[in-house]
Protein backbone atom coordinates (compact mmCIF):
# COMPACT_ATOMS: atom_id res chain seq x y z
CA UNK A 1 0.00 0.00 0.00
CA UNK A 2 1.22 3.43 -0.89
CA UNK A 3 2.09 5.89 2.09
CA UNK A 4 -1.07 8.23 1.90
CA UNK A 5 -0.33 12.18 1.93
CA UNK A 6 -1.22 12.75 5.91
CA UNK A 7 1.89 10.67 6.56
CA UNK A 8 5.41 12.79 5.51
CA UNK A 9 8.33 11.45 7.12
CA UNK A 10 10.79 14.37 7.85
CA UNK A 11 14.53 14.02 7.09
CA UNK A 12 16.66 16.43 9.30
CA UNK A 13 20.46 16.04 8.97
CA UNK A 14 21.74 18.57 11.61
CA UNK A 15 23.36 16.52 14.61
CA UNK A 16 22.31 12.94 13.07
CA UNK A 17 25.63 12.01 11.75
CA UNK A 18 27.45 13.24 15.53
CA UNK A 19 24.86 11.64 17.09
CA UNK A 20 25.36 8.23 15.55
CA UNK A 21 28.81 8.15 15.66
CA UNK A 22 28.60 9.20 19.24
CA UNK A 23 26.41 6.08 19.84
CA UNK A 24 28.94 4.18 18.04
CA UNK A 25 31.99 5.59 20.33
CA UNK A 26 30.08 4.14 23.27
CA UNK A 27 29.17 1.37 21.73
CA UNK A 28 25.49 1.54 22.41
CA UNK A 29 22.68 0.75 20.11
CA UNK A 30 19.01 2.37 20.22
CA UNK A 31 15.64 1.35 19.25
CA UNK A 32 15.77 3.87 16.70
CA UNK A 33 17.88 1.94 14.92
CA UNK A 34 17.14 -1.87 15.21
CA UNK A 35 13.25 -0.82 14.91
CA UNK A 36 13.92 1.56 12.05
CA UNK A 37 11.61 3.77 13.62
CA UNK A 38 10.42 7.02 10.65
CA UNK A 39 11.27 9.66 13.15
CA UNK A 40 15.19 8.51 13.86
CA UNK A 41 16.47 11.71 12.01
CA UNK A 42 14.22 14.18 13.98
CA UNK A 43 14.97 12.48 17.15
CA UNK A 44 18.84 12.09 16.30
CA UNK A 45 19.37 15.98 15.33
CA UNK A 46 18.24 17.34 18.58
CA UNK A 47 19.99 14.98 19.67
CA UNK A 48 18.29 12.37 21.74
CA UNK A 49 17.77 8.67 21.28
CA UNK A 50 15.93 6.11 22.89
CA UNK A 51 18.55 3.75 24.68
CA UNK A 52 18.67 0.16 23.51
CA UNK A 53 19.73 -2.44 26.58
CA UNK A 54 20.94 -5.71 26.67
CA UNK A 55 21.74 -6.12 23.11
CA UNK A 56 19.83 -6.04 19.82
CA UNK A 57 18.51 -9.77 19.56
CA UNK A 58 14.86 -10.67 21.04
CA UNK A 59 13.91 -14.08 21.98
CA UNK A 60 10.49 -13.49 20.31
CA UNK A 61 9.13 -13.15 16.90
CA UNK A 62 6.31 -10.36 17.07
CA UNK A 63 4.96 -9.68 13.73
CA UNK A 64 5.54 -6.09 13.42
CA UNK A 65 8.66 -5.57 14.79
CA UNK A 66 12.09 -5.38 12.82
CA UNK A 67 14.16 -5.96 15.70
CA UNK A 68 16.89 -9.09 15.22
CA UNK A 69 15.40 -12.57 16.59
CA UNK A 70 17.91 -15.25 17.92
CA UNK A 71 19.87 -16.15 20.62
CA UNK A 72 21.44 -12.88 22.50
CA UNK A 73 24.99 -12.69 24.30
CA UNK A 74 24.67 -12.25 27.85
CA UNK A 75 24.19 -8.86 29.32
CA UNK A 76 26.88 -6.84 29.30
CA UNK A 77 28.37 -5.63 32.76
CA UNK A 78 29.86 -2.13 31.43
CA UNK A 79 26.88 -1.30 29.01
CA UNK A 80 24.97 0.76 32.49
CA UNK A 81 27.50 2.87 32.95
CA UNK A 82 28.01 3.07 28.90
CA UNK A 83 24.59 4.97 28.24
CA UNK A 84 24.87 7.18 31.46
CA UNK A 85 28.33 8.64 29.78
CA UNK A 86 26.27 8.96 26.44
CA UNK A 87 23.27 10.61 27.46
CA UNK A 88 25.60 12.98 29.81
CA UNK A 89 27.96 13.96 26.76
CA UNK A 90 24.35 14.59 24.63
CA UNK A 91 23.22 16.92 27.90
CA UNK A 92 20.08 14.44 28.22
CA UNK A 93 17.28 16.22 31.00
CA UNK A 94 15.16 13.03 30.04
CA UNK A 95 16.71 9.66 29.44
CA UNK A 96 14.82 6.89 27.77
CA UNK A 97 16.14 2.67 27.87
CA UNK A 98 14.49 0.02 26.61
CA UNK A 99 15.51 -3.51 25.52
CA UNK A 100 14.23 -6.38 23.67
CA UNK A 101 12.45 -9.03 25.17
CA UNK A 102 15.24 -11.16 27.27
CA UNK A 103 13.11 -14.59 28.10
CA UNK A 104 16.36 -16.08 28.09
CA UNK A 105 17.68 -14.33 31.55
CA UNK A 106 15.58 -15.48 34.42
CA UNK A 107 14.92 -11.84 35.72
CA UNK A 108 14.11 -10.65 31.99
CA UNK A 109 16.65 -7.79 32.47
CA UNK A 110 15.32 -6.15 35.03
CA UNK A 111 18.48 -6.06 36.96
CA UNK A 112 20.41 -4.32 33.42
CA UNK A 113 17.54 -1.73 33.81
CA UNK A 114 18.07 -1.23 37.71
CA UNK A 115 21.59 -0.73 37.53
CA UNK A 116 21.21 1.74 33.91
CA UNK A 117 18.94 4.08 35.73
CA UNK A 118 21.03 3.93 38.87
CA UNK A 119 24.21 5.15 37.16
CA UNK A 120 22.29 7.96 34.95
CA UNK A 121 21.10 8.97 38.45
CA UNK A 122 24.56 9.19 39.28
CA UNK A 123 25.83 10.92 36.16
CA UNK A 124 22.82 12.59 35.43
CA UNK A 125 21.24 13.86 38.79
CA UNK A 126 18.74 16.31 37.44
CA UNK A 127 17.56 14.55 34.95
CA UNK A 128 14.72 12.32 34.81
CA UNK A 129 14.34 8.57 33.61
CA UNK A 130 11.42 6.66 31.37
CA UNK A 131 11.84 3.25 30.94
CA UNK A 132 10.20 0.95 28.13
CA UNK A 133 10.06 -2.49 29.60
CA UNK A 134 8.84 -5.97 28.40
CA UNK A 135 6.51 -7.54 30.30
CA UNK A 136 9.56 -9.85 32.22
CA UNK A 137 7.10 -13.06 31.46
CA UNK A 138 4.90 -11.66 33.83
CA UNK A 139 7.57 -11.93 36.54
CA UNK A 140 6.34 -9.72 39.56
CA UNK A 141 9.61 -9.41 41.30
CA UNK A 142 11.26 -8.76 38.24
CA UNK A 143 9.16 -5.60 37.64
CA UNK A 144 9.59 -4.50 41.66
CA UNK A 145 13.85 -4.70 41.19
CA UNK A 146 13.38 -2.10 37.98
CA UNK A 147 10.75 0.00 40.10
CA UNK A 148 12.77 -0.31 42.90
CA UNK A 149 15.36 2.02 41.22
CA UNK A 150 12.12 4.64 41.01
CA UNK A 151 12.23 5.77 37.45
CA UNK A 152 10.16 8.34 36.48
CA UNK A 153 7.83 7.28 34.07
CA UNK A 154 6.81 3.44 33.77
CA UNK A 155 6.14 2.53 29.69
CA UNK A 156 4.89 -1.06 29.10
CA UNK A 157 3.44 -0.85 25.49
CA UNK A 158 0.11 -2.78 25.07
CA UNK A 159 0.46 -2.96 21.28
CA UNK A 160 -2.47 -3.65 19.89
CA UNK A 161 -6.14 -5.23 20.67
CA UNK A 162 -6.06 -8.75 22.67
CA UNK A 163 -8.03 -10.18 19.00
CA UNK A 164 -4.85 -9.69 17.37
CA UNK A 165 -2.71 -10.85 19.54
CA UNK A 166 -2.27 -14.18 17.99
CA UNK A 167 -0.99 -12.53 14.97
CA UNK A 168 0.84 -9.48 16.26
CA UNK A 169 2.68 -10.84 19.40
CA UNK A 170 1.91 -14.67 19.32
CA UNK A 171 4.24 -15.14 23.16
CA UNK A 172 2.90 -12.11 24.56
CA UNK A 173 -0.54 -12.02 26.74
CA UNK A 174 -2.63 -9.17 26.83
CA UNK A 175 -3.79 -9.43 30.36
CA UNK A 176 -0.26 -10.07 31.41
CA UNK A 177 0.86 -7.10 30.00
CA UNK A 178 -2.04 -5.11 31.70
CA UNK A 179 -1.22 -6.76 34.77
CA UNK A 180 2.21 -5.35 34.54
CA UNK A 181 1.04 -1.33 34.24
CA UNK A 182 -1.49 -2.39 36.89
CA UNK A 183 0.98 -3.59 39.45
CA UNK A 184 3.69 -0.99 38.93
CA UNK A 185 1.20 1.73 39.32
CA UNK A 186 -0.15 -0.44 43.11
CA UNK A 187 3.37 -0.81 43.62
CA UNK A 188 4.93 2.79 43.28
CA UNK A 189 1.54 5.41 42.51
CA UNK A 190 4.21 8.36 42.27
CA UNK A 191 5.13 6.84 39.16
CA UNK A 192 3.77 7.88 35.97
CA UNK A 193 2.41 4.62 33.95
CA UNK A 194 2.63 4.88 30.59
CA UNK A 195 1.32 2.72 27.12
CA UNK A 196 0.76 2.74 23.58
CA UNK A 197 -0.61 0.45 20.73
CA UNK A 198 -0.21 0.74 17.17
CA UNK A 199 -3.25 0.84 14.62
CA UNK A 200 -3.43 -0.09 11.04
CA UNK A 201 -3.27 -4.10 11.84
CA UNK A 202 -7.10 -4.88 11.35
CA UNK A 203 -8.56 -3.77 14.28
CA UNK A 204 -11.46 -1.86 14.76
CA UNK A 205 -12.31 1.61 16.36
CA UNK A 206 -14.08 0.21 19.31
CA UNK A 207 -11.62 -2.26 19.94
CA UNK A 208 -8.86 0.52 20.15
CA UNK A 209 -11.80 2.32 22.52
CA UNK A 210 -11.78 -0.76 24.76
CA UNK A 211 -8.23 -1.26 25.16
CA UNK A 212 -8.40 2.56 26.41
CA UNK A 213 -10.67 1.94 29.12
CA UNK A 214 -8.87 -1.21 30.13
CA UNK A 215 -5.86 0.55 30.18
CA UNK A 216 -7.44 3.41 32.49
CA UNK A 217 -8.57 0.86 34.60
CA UNK A 218 -4.95 -0.66 35.06
CA UNK A 219 -4.18 3.08 36.04
CA UNK A 220 -2.17 4.15 33.20
CA UNK A 221 -1.53 7.54 33.38
CA UNK A 222 -0.29 8.10 29.44
CA UNK A 223 -1.24 6.88 25.94
CA UNK A 224 0.44 6.97 22.43
CA UNK A 225 -1.34 5.77 19.25
CA UNK A 226 0.63 5.92 15.99
CA UNK A 227 0.02 3.99 12.55
CA UNK A 228 1.63 1.15 12.16
CA UNK A 229 4.20 1.47 9.41
CA UNK A 230 5.88 -2.27 8.16
CA UNK A 231 9.60 -1.79 9.33
CA UNK A 232 10.62 -4.98 6.88
CA UNK A 233 9.33 -7.24 3.85
CA UNK A 234 9.10 -9.56 6.27
CA UNK A 235 6.84 -8.10 8.40
CA UNK A 236 3.82 -8.11 8.86
CA UNK A 237 1.36 -5.94 6.54
CA UNK A 238 -0.67 -2.55 6.80
CA UNK A 239 -4.17 -3.59 6.83
CA UNK A 240 -5.32 0.10 6.66
CA UNK A 241 -3.91 3.83 6.96
CA UNK A 242 -6.13 5.17 9.66
CA UNK A 243 -7.04 9.25 8.92
CA UNK A 244 -6.07 12.31 10.72
CA UNK A 245 -9.47 12.89 12.15
CA UNK A 246 -9.89 9.22 13.45
CA UNK A 247 -6.78 10.22 15.52
CA UNK A 248 -8.14 13.03 16.85
CA UNK A 249 -11.53 11.09 17.82
CA UNK A 250 -8.68 8.64 19.95
CA UNK A 251 -6.91 11.80 21.31
CA UNK A 252 -10.28 12.88 22.68
CA UNK A 253 -11.85 9.61 23.54
CA UNK A 254 -8.52 9.07 25.69
CA UNK A 255 -9.07 12.33 27.64
CA UNK A 256 -12.25 11.79 28.36
CA UNK A 257 -11.50 8.56 29.63
CA UNK A 258 -9.11 10.39 32.29
CA UNK A 259 -5.17 10.12 30.43
CA UNK A 260 -3.28 12.68 31.65
CA UNK A 261 -1.50 12.73 27.95
CA UNK A 262 -2.83 11.53 25.05
CA UNK A 263 -0.14 11.23 22.04
CA UNK A 264 -2.48 10.21 18.84
CA UNK A 265 -1.24 11.14 15.22
CA UNK A 266 0.39 8.90 12.25
CA UNK A 267 3.87 9.50 13.38
CA UNK A 268 4.08 9.12 17.26
CA UNK A 269 5.70 6.25 18.80
CA UNK A 270 5.76 5.50 22.02
CA UNK A 271 9.43 7.79 23.13
CA UNK A 272 8.72 9.93 20.84
CA UNK A 273 8.67 13.95 22.49
CA UNK A 274 8.86 11.91 25.96
CA UNK A 275 10.68 14.85 27.51
CA UNK A 276 7.77 17.37 26.47
CA UNK A 277 4.87 14.87 27.28
CA UNK A 278 6.22 14.75 30.76
CA UNK A 279 6.91 18.47 30.82
CA UNK A 280 3.20 19.16 30.36
CA UNK A 281 1.60 16.97 32.78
Amino acid sequence: MRLPDWIKIRYQEGELRSTRNLLRRHSLKTVCEEARCPNKAVCFSKPTATFMILGSICTRSCGFCSVSKGRPMPPDGEEPLRVALAAKEMSLKYVVVTSPTRDDLPDGGAGQFSKTIIEIRRHLPDSKVEVLVPDFGGSLESLRVVLDSFPDVFNHNIETVPRLYPVVRPRADYGRSLSILKEAKRYLPQVKTKSGLMVGLGEEKEEVVEVMRDLREAGCDLLTIGQYLMPSKNSLPVVEYITPEVFREFEATALGLGFEHAACAPLVRSSMNAEEVYNVI
